[in-house]
């Protein structure tokens, strides 16, 4: 078991929990206004599943990338786990929070994304290196802000995180998204 705890510590995990923690219980103080119903506008639960992926993102990359990559132990499943566990503790906090009474959002529209920001996280890890795999879940879920949700399409797909559960170009996105993020970063690693 210690190696899982030097792992954890290594890859910043207490220091993410806090994060996903924080950003959640201030979330759920924001929503509540005592009616126990999902609040319509789903800017609010993609701002904490974002900024959790955010803050797991960090830890993609270890402290040393020589060491990982020099190690004698197979990375590729560690690494897709890390992401998956990622995507789950990601999501399993505002669902806990809403469990509890406030619901931020629908079950569904949690797990598709926190998966879909996980693997978006994921990608970034391989593309700009740990350090900066935040980038690209931040970089999406600002355009996803800034721009009026589109009707086609090619623009429901850009605004994938913002679009009520059960859509097909939502659902779909985040699918594609964690599937090639999980791969990439399983394979590749965190860049140099």
């Amino acid at each position: 078991m210690r190696w899982v705890t030097l792992y954890a510590r290594s890859r910043r995990v207490p220091a993410s929990l806090a994060v996903l923690l924080i950003s959640t219980a201030a979330a759920w103080a924001l929503a509540r206004d005592g009616s126990g119903e999902q609040p319509a506008d789903p800017r609010l639960p993609v701002l904490v599943l974002a900024t959790g992926a955010m803050a797991v993102s960090v830890g993609l990359g270890g402290q040393d990338l020589a060491l990982d990559r020099t190690a004698a132990i197979r990375w590729v499943p560690r690494r897709a786990a890390h992401v998956l566990l990622g995507g789950a503790l990601v999501a399993a906090i505002p669902l806990a929070v809403q469990a509890a009474g406030t619901g931020l959002a629908a079950t569904a529209f949690v797990v598709r994304d926190s998966a879909g920001l996980m693997g978006l996280a994921a990608v970034g890890a391989a593309v700009c290196g740990g350090s900066y795999a935040w980038t690209l879940p931040f970089a999406w879920l600002s355009y996803s802000f800034s721009t009026p949700l589109p009707t086609g399409v090619p623009g429901q797909v850009a605004s994938w995180m913002l679009l009520p559960p059960g859509t097909a170009a939502g659902t779909w996105t985040a699918v594609v998204l964690t599937a090639a993020g999980t791969a990439a970063y399983a394979v590749a690693g965190p860049r140099r």
